[in-house]
């Protein structure tokens, strides 16, 4: 039997080799230590609370030894499912005691064995019971992978054997290129050069690579550099309130985007909201893992065994319903590409097949890899300068003649701003197709008319619908956009700016005035969006009345709003006579009919924000919006509010 904690000697005291190993010393060197240790020899009972520490990791040893010399650890299978197809495709193989497990958790099981030096045995142990019940469950049979975790201090190790995984894969008739290691990120690596040998030895020999838990841990993006993954999970936290939070949903998009670029395929752990399978749709993340389809299971579960609710995608409002296109992703068509693989005749059969298709979009694993331009094509690879071109190029790969330098925009991109990418392209490209991606895979593609078409169709629209005092957007328009906005989870803010007790104003000084205090903060207000935001995300409405609408991203809504408070406060002179202007206020009848006195003109100025809170509807912005305004009107003077919940 091993011994774990303190060794004594001949006269019953501790003995001081080997700390901080398995043994307890009386006496050290206390600049090695940190903090914490240094306060128990500072303290008179420090012995013994580090003597209490060393004999309860001793019976920690023992219980693990235990488990590993008696059988009593064993695998149960989580499926790993594609929301594609609906079937699995994959299975992580998870640690299971076959007895009531003396540490509570699985997770206290392996701390434990940390502490005790028993994490390497601990670790190939669950390996071995992996690929053996994995195994003789057929799981090749059903055509899917097996998930395997593993701990990076095993792969550090240097009892560590070389080849031990091989080998039992090869004994159970199981190829390591169905097997995948999960690479757990909640450990700290101290040797990244080395892991990275060890993770490149694995590799070479076949074995795919995935890390468990992005996100949550230690390394993070150093850890997806040096690993170069074939698959990344997504820590389950992320989807935890992912519909409420903003900020949740956009990094989980903004995760599964980079690795779909970069050919990772995303797994989403800990789904056990409907909710959260939504969210996973919203954003193209293919592989879902979670109670809510299915618990480990000692067998290996079918996909009629899994709970699938049917597909129920989000409620999002479609902007084509509203007649107006917000993003470069509502006008794409989904052109059927070709492989980089594929032959030159292929493309000139699809040429000759769609008069109308100008441009094809070549496509490996989702990821675009170039274009091909039907002018281009059919002048230099099928005619060419000599009239040979077709008999040159018949048999020659689409990667040896595709165009490379073409525009690829992502879904949620405004049109206006694509317009102004393809302005600065070079003359010769200006009008090919645009490629349109998703997540980061090709979505579709969008032609240069269409977008001329839909700018066009966009500004007659807006004209037919703006305010005929002050020329702004009108409430028809602000709902549209807002509510594509939304449906693209974009991060914004919206500013609600009410003109304080306008109507006894208007009942002093005339309708003619009015008019003037509402054409100047229509101008303040679009002035205060070109200078914070130029001319692509935000903008400026008049929803009618007294009432404007501010949409900024939210690092400018207090900015913008301060610009057009200060502006009007510059203006009061030209609004108010100079009596007015000496008394700070005015005389007019309020609501009921009571004359009282007025302060000069202010706003109250109400921003709700889409950065941390996740709204889901115009309607709710409108409820959270008049909830700010009605406080800021308790404040007298100009004010602004933000929206803090979150």
């Amino acid at each position: 039997m091993r011994q774990y904690g303190s060794k004594r000697s001949a006269t019953g005291e501790p003995s001081g080799t080997g700390f901080p190993g398995n043994t307890c010393p009386k006496q050290l060197n206390l600049s090695t230590l940190g903090n914490s240790m240094f306060l128990y020899f500072a303290e008179p009972a420090g012995e013994a609370v580090l003597q209490d520490r060393c004999e309860k990791r001793d019976k920690a040893g023992v219980e693990i030894e235990k488990l590993l010399g008696g059988g009593l650890l064993t695998s149960h299978f989580q499926p790993i499912v594609s929301l594609q197809q609906y079937e699995v495709f994959a299975y992580e193989a998870l640690c299971r005691t076959v007895c009531p497990n003396p540490f509570g958790s699985i997770d206290i099981l392996f701390h434990q064995a940390t502490q005790c030096g028993l994490t390497l045995p601990l670790d190939m142990q669950c390996r071995t019971n992996a690929i053996a019940l994995a195994s003789g469950q057929s799981i090749l049979d059903r055509g899917a992978l097996l998930f395997i975790n593993i701990c990076p201090t095993s792969l550090l190790h240097p009892g560590h054997s070389a080849g031990k995984t091989v080998q039992l894969a090869q004994q159970h008739g199981l190829p390591v290129d169905h097997i995948v290691l999960e690479i757990t990120e909640h450990e700290a690596i101290s040797n990244y050069n080395l892991f990275r040998r060890a993770i490149d030895h694995y590799r070479s020999k076949g074995f795919r690579i995935a890390i468990d838990d992005f996100g949550a841990g230690y390394g993070g993006l150093k850890m997806l550099s040096v690993i170069e993954p074939d698959f990344v999970k997504i820590d389950r936290h992320f989807f935890l309130e992912s519909k409420k939070s903003s900020i949740n949903f956009n990094l989980i998009d903004s995760i599964a985007t980079a690795c779909h670029r970069i050919g990772i395929k995303v797994i989403a752990e800990g789904i056990e909201q409907e909710n959260d399978l939504r969210t996973c749709r919203e954003i193209g993340i293919d592989l879902v893992q979670g109670y809510l389809l299915a618990r480990p299971s000692a067998t290996l579960l079918t996909a009629g065994d899994l709970h699938l609710p049917e597909e129920n995608h989000p409620q999002e409002p479609d902007t084509k319903l509203f007649d107006e296109v917000i993003c470069i992703g509502d006008l794409a068509t989904p052109v059927p590409p070709l492989d980089p693989g594929d032959r030159t005749i292929d493309v000139l059969k699809r040429f000759n097949q769609d008069g109308n298709l100008l441009c094809l979009p070549i496509v490996k694993n989702d990821q675009l890899c170039g274009l091909i331009n039907r002018r281009e094509f059919m002048e230099t690879h099928m005619v060419g300068r000599f009239g040979y071109g077709l008999n040159l190029n018949y048999y020659k790969k689409i990667e040896e003649i595709l165009e490379e330098d073409f525009l690829q925009v992502p879904h949620s991109m405004p049109v206006e701003e694509v317009a102004r990418k393809i302005k600065l392209r070079r003359k010769v490209a200006a009008y090919d197709d645009i490629c349109i991606t998703r997540s980061g895979k090709y979505f579709g593609v969008v032609s240069v008319s269409a977008i001329l078409d839909a700018l066009t169709e966009t500004s007659i629209r807006l004209a037919r619908g703006a305010n005929p005092l002050t020329g702004l957007p009108g409430n028809e328009h602000i709902q549209r956009r807002i509510t594509a906005m939304l449906s693209q989870s974009m991060h914004f803010d919206v500013c609600y700016i009410d003109i304080d007790n306008f109507k006894p104003f208007n009942d002093r000084h005339g309708f003619a005035m009015g008019d003037r205090v509402i054409k100047a903060i229509a101008e303040l207000a679009a002035g205060a969006v070109a200078k914070w935001e130029g001319e692509v995300f935000g903008f400026a409405g008049h929803i009618g009345g007294d009432d404007f609408i501010l949409v900024t991203r939210p690092k400018n809504s207090e900015c913008a709003c301060r610009d057009i408070i200060d502006g009007l406060e510059r203006m009061l002179k030209s609004f108010h006579p100079p009596d007015e202007i000496r008394l700070g206020h005015y005389a007019s009848r309020d609501r009921q009919g009571n004359e009282r006195h007025f302060n000069l003109l202010s706003l109250s100025i109400g921003i709700v924000s889409t950065e941390i809170y996740r709204i889901g509807s115009f309607a709710e912005i409108s409820s959270i919006a008049s909830e700010l305004k009605k406080m800021a009107k308790e404040v007298s003077g100009s004010v602004i509010i933000r929206d803090r919940r979150g």
